[in-house]
């Protein structure tokens, strides 16, 4: 029987994390060219987009990736929430001199679609991930039927089982140290989570299907504790975040390279949904999970020009910092590089 590196057809047991808003297809491309197995985020994208970036993976590399996407409801908008958001917003954009009145709303972030399998059976990426459970079946199906490998995200074993038992090939374990939204989907109390190293041997023993370490491995030796604990392999993202093949902003290279990388925590405020990055200005004086901000994905459009104009001044103050609890791997280093040194133990 194949192991699961075998079956992905990578040669180390190592997945670059997906990351929407810092990285393109040059990340992917470097970490599968290295051996691992390198991620694509496809939230944010159009199927344009997406087309492009896909055509840039294969014109640069023949390895295996993966393409991610989310799988969240998107909800009605609420036109009072959103007036009570930009109403709490308001000192901040009087600030900076910007009109909210001129702020269009969007979502940002869009769910996996039939328009997105369209593309999905035109580029057959050996892994097709997924955030917040899976896609209806229909969609399932097609994915399937591409030959592509089905991965999401679960943050407690319940979760776990509630993918393996609808076709997931193997289960990522994101413990409560890592960087970026939580892959929670059954439950909204965050009380729930538990860290990596409890998780993954928890999952490990409860399901059939592999299992992937996430959060908080930044270096050899959390990989090789992660695949002690019987990990199929780690997943890991903060430590490419300052790679040149990134597309992390300054004030957030900055920041993560700094002391303030050691201070993170769970935070609503950007998105909508928790999701774990650096402390920053919004976060201490409106405080991290603020209900007022809107569901997921509507919180991110009024905040938008607030970011765009510190980050003009170099100022991360509004800018989402996403960073797990383990910054110490995070090198200046090519990507190719550091997936080689992760897997070096």
């Amino acid at each position: 029987m194949k192991t699961f590196q075998e079956r992905l057809g990578i040669e180390l047991p190592i997945i670059q994390a997906p990351m929407a808003g810092v990285q393109g297809s040059a990340l992917a491309i470097a970490v599968s060219n290295a051996g691992g197995l390198g991620s694509l985020p496809c939230a944010m994208l159009s199927t344009e987009q997406m087309r492009t970036e896909f055509a840039k993976i294969r014109a640069a590399t023949s390895k295996p990736y993966n393409a991610n996407f989310f799988c969240h409801t998107p909800p009605e908008p609420d036109a009072a929430r959103e007036a009570a958001w930009r109403a709490a917003l308001s000192k901040y954009y009087r600030e900076f001199g910007i009109d909210p009145s001129k702020i269009i709303a969007g979502p940002g972030r869009a769910p996996f679609s039939a328009e997105a399998a369209d593309v999905i059976e035109e580029f057959k990426p050996t892994v097709v991930s997924f955030h917040f459970g899976l896609p209806e079946q229909r969609l399932l199906e097609r994915i399937k039927a591409s030959g592509c490998i089905v991965l999401s995200s679960a943050t407690t074993v319940d979760e776990a089982l509630w993918l393996e038992a609808r076709g997931a090939d193997a289960i990522i374990a994101q413990g409560f140290e890592a960087g970026g939204h939580r892959g929670m989907f059954l439950t909204d109390d965050v009380g729930t989570q538990v860290g990596t190293f409890v998780l993954v041997p928890q999952m490990v023993r409860a399901l059939k299907v592999p299992v992937i370490a996430a959060g908080g491995i930044a270096d050899a030796k959390g990989v090789a504790a992660a695949l002690s604990l019987g990990a199929a392999a780690a997943q890991i993202g903060t430590s490419y975040l300052i790679c040149p093949e990134a597309t992390t902003s300054g004030v957030h290279r900055t920041a993560l390279k700094s002391e303030a990388a050691r201070n993170t925590t769970l935070t609503r405020l950007f998105s909508g949904r928790p999701a774990r990055g650096i402390v920053n200005r919004l976060i201490r004086e409106l405080g991290a999970m603020n209900e007022i901000a809107p569901e997921f994905p509507l919180a991110s459009s009024a905040l938008a020009p607030l970011r765009a104009a510190a980050e003009k001044l170099g100022d991360g103050g509004f800018s989402p910092l996403w960073c797990g609890q383990n910054a110490s791997g995070c090198a200046e280093i090519p990507a190719a590089e550091l997936t080689r040194t992760l897997a070096r133990f």
